[in-house]
Formats: C-alpha cells, sequence, structure tokens
C-alpha cells in the first residue's frame, strides 16, 4: 500500500510539473490609466511567438490606444503612434510584415478577447493579422434571436458555450473566424473599461492620449 501511494505522489508530482511547464504565456501591460494581465494562448503560437519578440523589443513601449470604440474594442500597437501629434491619422502602421491566421473554432471574441487586428479582406482574402496591432474586445451582451441572426447571415453556428458567454458576460460574435483570437485578459478588466469609455475625436482617437508605458513578460 506505501509503494502505491508513493507512486501515486511521483504521478501527481509530475503531472503538476508538466502542467507548470506548460502554463500559458502572461503580459503585463502598464498604461497611463492602469494595469492589464494577458494570457497568450499556446493554440496560437505564431501569433504568441511574435508579441512575446516584440515585447522583448520592448516595441509596445510608449505607443498609444489610438483607435476606441464604446461596446465594441479597444486598439494598439500601431508602431506611428508613439509621440504622434494631436490630429495625426493612426492606424497604418505596422513592423513590416503580417502574421498567418489561426483561427480556432474554440476562440472567440468574448468580452476581454485579444485578437489581432488586420487590413480588410478586398487586400487581404488570407485574412493574414498585422504584425503589431491588436485589439481587446468589450462588446455588448447578445440575445439568442441576435445569434441566430448572425448564423443566417452565414456565420458557423456557436456552440452552447459560446452561446452562454455571449448571453451573459458579452463579446463581438460578428468577428469570430475571421480575425484571430490569440489571447484574454484575466486582470484589468475594470481598466479595459475605462479606457473604452474615454472620449474620442472623430477618427475615435481618445482625446486625451492614453499611453502603453510598458509591456512585459510575467515570468
Amino acid at each position: 500500500m506505501k509503494r502505491i501511494a508513493l507512486a501515486v505522489m511521483i504521478l501527481l508530482t509530475i503531472s503538476m510539473m508538466n502542467e507548470n511547464q506548460a502554463q500559458t504565456t502572461k503580459v503585463l501591460m502598464k498604461t497611463t490609466l492602469g494595469d492589464i494581465t494577458l494570457v497568450l494562448y499556446d493554440d496560437t503560437p505564431k501569433h504568441r511567438d511574435n508579441i512575446v519578440k516584440l515585447v522583448n523589443q520592448k516595441f509596445y513601449d510608449g505607443l498609444l490606444f489610438h483607435r476606441v470604440m464604446s461596446n465594441f474594442m479597444i486598439q494598439a500597437g500601431d508602431p506611428n503612434s508613439k509621440d504622434a501629434k494631436p490630429g495625426t491619422q493612426l492606424g497604418s502602421g505596422n513592423p513590416g510584415y503580417t502574421v498567418p491566421a489561426e483561427f480556432k473554432p474554440n476562440r472567440f471574441h468574448k468580452k476581454g478577447a485579444l485578437a489581432a487586428a488586420r487590413t480588410p479582406d478586398e487586400v487581404n482574402p488570407a485574412k493574414a493579422s498585422s504584425g503589431s496591432q491588436f485589439y481587446i474586445v468589450t462588446g455588448r451582451l447578445w440575445t439568442a434571436n441576435d445569434l441566430e441572426n448572425q448564423v443566417a447571415r452565414g456565420h458557423a453556428k456557436f456552440t452552447d458555450e459560446q452561446k452562454k458567454v455571449y448571453e451573459t458576460i458579452g463579446g463581438y460574435a460578428p468577428l469570430d473566424q475571421a480575425y484571430t483570437v490569440f489571447g484574454e485578459v484575466t486582470k484589468g478588466m475594470d481598466i479595459v473599461e475605462k479606457i473604452a469609455k474615454v472620449e474620442v475625436d472623430a477618427a475615435k482617437r481618445p482625446k486625451v492620449d492614453v499611453k502603453i508605458i510598458s509591456m512585459t513578460i510575467v515570468k
């Protein structure tokens, strides 16, 4: 019996070690309105590795949330936004490359989802992601009828779990499987909401700059 108990303890220890080794990558984003903690999914490795590379290069430090839309999302990652003067048109900057789409049926635009921005289908039929721009979903609540209408318009059917999330927590259902979702907010959603509520100009840029002070990988 003692040998069995010891074997079980060893197996549990190995299992815990494996789980720790497989922990999802975490990113701490410090902004002028507060801190946001993100996780990057392991099943979207191209996007995960790209963000990790850019974070380690300090690429995002000093960039703005250049596009904020209430009940939809907040967007950042345009290198041209660093020290951008008021009225400067933003949103087209990038690091000079794109990232192939990584659509996953289980990754959807729930509230707090982290996803990659991209250029429109007309010029980007492969739906490749921007090399640096991302958005965090705030969204809204969706009724069962809303979701049924999305399916009627050609959207893939939603799982029961997705329906429940959209109906009770919210998000932005129309973007599923069109933009790559590669992470989510685990702490600081109140800060995301605060950013989403700032006053913006006609181009949806905050009238008072909301800046990313730094982004770091959390060990």
